[in-house]
């Protein structure tokens, strides 16, 4: 995440918090240092953002509840661009989080791009993966487990001859969380794998139970990841 866009998520998540925040848990939610939060609040002070801090054992940051950004000033390209990008995440495992956001955005467009906009976006057609089944593992779990990234034990289902889940065979796996990866239309969970042991991708529609565990993993090499991923045509998103 940019910096920007850290101090922009920083400014939103303290509007929406009913206690103060304190340094470290705000480092911990956005994978920074407590130095870093420091210095994008002290940017953010000296800007005009009423950030201020509460002091004692149950303090750290708060802002002042009647405080809010100005809307993005998009275009009707770049409002485009934004809603379809938000909408292909819909099988995804940020389903839930890129629907509020397609809500924020349509709610501050400017009103001369809404119905360009809205028909651009009727004329758009997505053949994706099959959605999970009734009993599959929900989707907003797996954006859990990746933010926690601890060890997780899954039910993972063999492939039928179609190349869809195979109900009738399935292996138990322990996996250490270490990303997710889009190939092709479907959405694959990443880690290592101690069954295996090596670098695993496991398709979200074929894992049918997932429990994290309180097991915090040993840290991998990132090259044993990179080295991976290099067999295939990948990009990063940031």
């Amino acid at each position: 995440m940019k910096r920007a866009e850290r101090q922009y998520a920083l400014v939103d998540l303290l509007r929406g918090a009913r206690r103060p925040w304190s340094a470290a848990r705000l480092a911990t939610e956005f994978g920074v240092s407590s130095r870093t939060v420091e210095r994008d609040i002290a940017s953010l002070q000296q800007t005009g953002v009423p950030i201020y801090a509460d002091h004692g054992a149950a303090g750290g940051y708060s802002i002042l509840r009647e405080y809010s950004l100005p809307p993005l000033n998009l275009s009707a390209a770049e409002s485009l661009a934004v809603l379809a990008g938000l909408a292909l995440l819909d099988s995804s495992p940020y389903r839930s989080a890129a629907r509020r956001a397609d809500a924020k955005i349509a709610a501050v467009m400017a009103e001369e791009h809404r119905a360009p906009v809205q028909e651009v976006l009727g004329r758009l057609r997505v053949i994706d993966a099959a959605a999970p089944g009734d009993d599959a593992v929900p989707l907003g779990l797996l954006a859990d487990v990746i933010a926690a990234r601890r060890v997780v034990r899954l039910t993972y289902l063999g492939e039928d001859q179609d190349g869809g889940p195979d109900l009738s065979s399935s292996t138990v796996r322990e996996v250490e969380t270490m990303g997710l990866l889009r190939a092709g239309d479907a959405w694959l969970l990443v880690g290592w794998c101690r069954l295996r042991e090596a670098i695993r991708g496991f398709r979200i529609e074929r894992i049918s139970r997932l429990e994290i565990l309180d097991e915090v993993p040993p840290a991998r090499d990132p090259a044993l990841l990179e080295a991976d991923l290099a067999r295939w045509q990948t990009r990063r998103l940031a």
